[in-house]
């Protein structure tokens, strides 16, 4: 047998953790991992790792591929995570930094990699077992069956923790995150797997912090501001570029490039000058230069977690800060967060 990997199952967000009494057959509730969605489809003879998008990620996971195969009792197709952690034993946490490094097109840096910064799979649904078809089945049966085909599953496969227990799931929101997780998702138990659309609830973290204008990169249209960098202040007063926030509307996108007109740097010709923004492995041959604005202009964002020392994922604009200093704008106003074992998590 050979399985059709589907488009994944989605959530669409929420601002708390729902009731589930509210929803009818009740809600599981699980923890959000921070890594990529992949779907593992084992056949007998070849393992094969589906991802969100178009693109596969069987050739980035050697490790997976290997580990796999050994370690099922027999054909699946499984929906999860693969994660990356990093830590010592007793402060171990996910690192998409060094998951995203996986992500790399000589073979080479990918068996390196693969031995250096090895993955997990950690699995949270059965779409198949077998030759049976299990996505039209209720959750609750499909996770029962995933719990009774892993339950002699070891390292590097991972069978996720879920409660029904909504103060539970709370906690779980608050702790987790310590260890590198990214929120909760509540799943409702009497719905079948529906690829692609967003019947899944997500909660994450979310925070807000003022935040310095230091540059905007233009539309891919080439008309407005397609998104205005941002930056904080780090304890040496070098002021550090740190995400960027964009969706804006085309009307505002055009209203921005007036707005900030007065604040663009220009050189002794009066043409603006441009800075050279950051690269990484996503951004490929894709124009990353950007408007350089002189850094006065505050604006308080909304984001959900901090990697290292920038914005996890593109943050969204709350309201400008007139009040504001831009100097102000620190390290320091950002939440720090206890750290919690992924050992624990995973237990």
């Amino acid at each position: 047998m050979r399985y059709e990997i589907p488009v994944p199952m989605l959530a669409k967000a929420a601002a708390s953790v729902p009731d589930p009494a509210k929803t009818s057959g009740g809600m599981l509730f699980e923890p959000k991992w921070d890594g990529f969605r992949g779907l593992v489809a084992w056949d007998g003879e070849t393992l094969e790792i589906g991802s969100r998008g178009a693109k596969p990620l069987t050739r980035y996971f050697p490790e997976l591929v290997e580990a796999l195969p050994k370690i099922l009792p027999g054909p699946c197709l499984l929906d999860g995570e693969i994660v990356v952690a990093t830590g010592e034993p007793g402060a171990q946490r996910l690192d998409w930094e060094a998951l995203s490094q996986r992500i790399h097109p000589a073979a080479s840096r990918v068996e390196r990699l693969a031995a250096e910064t090895p993955a997990m799979f950690i699995a949270f649904d059965l779409l198949a077992e077998g030759d049976e078809d299990l996505q039209h089945r209720p959750f609750r049966e499909r996770r029962a069956r995933l719990e009774s085909l892993l339950a002699r599953a070891r390292h590097p496969l991972q069978l996720t923790r879920t409660t029904e227990d909504q103060a539970m799931a709370r906690q779980w929101l608050a702790e987790f995150e310590g260890a590198g997780l990214d929120g909760v998702v509540a799943k409702p138990l009497d719905q079948p797997y529906a690829p692609g659309k967003r019947t899944l609830i997500k909660i994450k973290h979310a925070r807000t912090a003022d935040v310095v204008a230091l540059g905007y990169r233009i539309h891919k249209s080439g008309s407005g501001v397609g998104s205005l960098l941002v930056g904080l202040y780090d304890e040496g007063g070098a002021l550090r570029q740190v995400g960027g926030v964009a969706a804006w509307s085309d009307k505002r996108r055009q209203e921005l490039v007036d707005e900030l007109a007065p604040l663009v740097e220009r050189d002794e010709d009066g043409a603006a000058v441009t800075g050279e923004g950051e690269r990484s492995r996503f951004s490929g041959s894709k124009d990353v230069s950007f408007v350089r604005l002189r850094p006065e202009r505050v604006l308080e964002v909304r984001y959900d977690q901090l990697e290292g020392a920038r914005f996890r994922h593109t943050v969204q604009f709350e309201r400008w800060r007139p009040d504001r200093d831009a100097r102000s704008c620190t390290y320091d106003q950002l939440d720090t967060v206890a750290g919690y074992d992924l050992a624990d998590v995973l237990a």
